[in-house]
């Protein structure tokens, strides 16, 4: 999925920073760039917009004035040098309030806060609908890039406070990304992974072995709790 996103902002400069940064995210789509809110407008009607970064103060009109004209207002970040406009902005509902000069890392912050904004709004499949098929893979944020994970290849994932490593097949190094080990979790087919502890998710096909409280899997041995044994031997054997 990508985002097409305008750059609103009277100073050229500032122009150029946001279409650099814009163009450095592969869920970006840049499709304008204005000088203005009149500009901006010309861009709305008649291109699809998901995401606008607007300056505020602008000669002829502020930003925050011209996203309250708006009757359908696409997701909008602001990128300005003034402080005093955040309560005004608050009311308006935007996803992020960005102080210049932006660093790329806060910039890509609010950028994947915008992503998954967008991603929330939109519409569920109807109920009579015949079901998705169950995607064979996810992305996951690293250093800025957004990286392709294979479900099939995933042996096992290690929570670590705010980061999540995730081990494949034939992948010497395991992937970090920074999330919870819940919010992955949330992306896994039920019935294939199993939480066996409060630390570990391990892909059940790849179990090798069990022994005690421990699991083999992708040539590692991995702890499994007290409380979750049980539940994953019933499991085991439900799928023999």
């Amino acid at each position: 999925m990508k985002l097409k996103c305008i750059a609103v902002d009277d100073e050229s400069l500032a122009r150029k920073l946001l279409e650099e940064n814009i163009q450095q995210l592969p869920f970006l789509e840049l499709v304008g760039t204005c000088k203005n809110p009149f500009e901006a407008m010309e861009v709305l009607q008649r291109e699809q917009v998901d995401l606008m970064f607007l300056d505020i103060q602008m000669p002829g009109m502020l930003g925050t004035k011209f996203l309250a004209s708006l009757r359908e207002k696409p997701l909008v970040i602001f990128v300005t040098a003034y402080s005093n406009y955040a309560v005004e902005s608050y009311d308006l509902e935007v996803v992020d309030y960005l102080l210049k000069p932006v660093s790329m890392e806060r910039f890509t912050k609010a950028a994947f806060k915008a992503l998954d904004t967008h991603q929330k709004r939109q519409p569920m499949p109807a109920s009579t609908a015949e079901p998705a098929p169950a995607s064979n893979h996810f992305f996951v944020n690293v250093e800025y890039s957004l990286v392709k994970i294979t479900i099939d290849q995933i042996t096992h994932i290690e929570g670590m406070k705010d980061y999540v490593k995730i081990f494949l097949e034939d992948v010497k190094r395991p992937i970090l990304t920074k999330s919870t080990l819940k919010g992955i979790e949330e992306k896994l087919p039920e019935k294939r992974f199993f939480r066996v502890h409060k630390s570990f998710i391990v892909n059940v096909d790849k179990i090798a072995s069990i022994r005690s409280h421990q699991v083999m899997v992708g040539g590692v041995e991995i702890p499994v709790s007290e409380a979750n044994l049980e539940e994953l031997m019933r499991l085991l054997n439900h799928q023999r």
